[in-house]
């Protein structure tokens, strides 16, 4: 869906999944809210569902381009990687980082320090 596909068919061709399991997935991506569906029609057919991302779902984006770049790193078959992700106007490759937000620098775990948030509860 981050790249273009939106229809049922285009998803079963691009993923090559039975269409059962696809159908099941699309309905589970909508259902949390990762997808929504809008109608479209075709001249001289039925109506039918385009899935496309909702804000949810484009914020997932860089949680997935940090899984591709660990699966490159660690999991790459001989074929090479599935996508080549580039930057459009330099063309260089796109990572992704951990940054600072305040000095946007690299970070590495040893750099963090993890609190508890306020929706931690105490065990009791």
């Amino acid at each position: 869906a981050v790249n273009g596909v939106r229809r049922f068919d285009d998803f079963h061709r691009h993923i090559g999944l039975s269409e059962a399991v696809l159908s099941d997935r699309l309905r589970k991506l909508v259902s949390a809210d990762i997808l929504k569906t809008v109608p479209y029609q075709e001249a001289g057919s039925r109506s039918r569902n385009e899935y496309r991302l909702t804000r949810k779902g484009w914020d997932l984006w860089p949680v997935l381009m940090a899984l591709s770049q660990w699966g490159e790193a660690y999991a790459l078959g001989a074929e090479g990687p599935v996508l080549d992700v580039r930057h459009t106007d330099c063309d260089a490759p796109v990572r992704v980082v951990v940054e600072c937000s305040a000095e946007h620098s690299t970070l590495t775990p040893r750099e963090v320090t993890a609190r508890l948030g306020s929706g931690a509860h105490p065990r009791s």
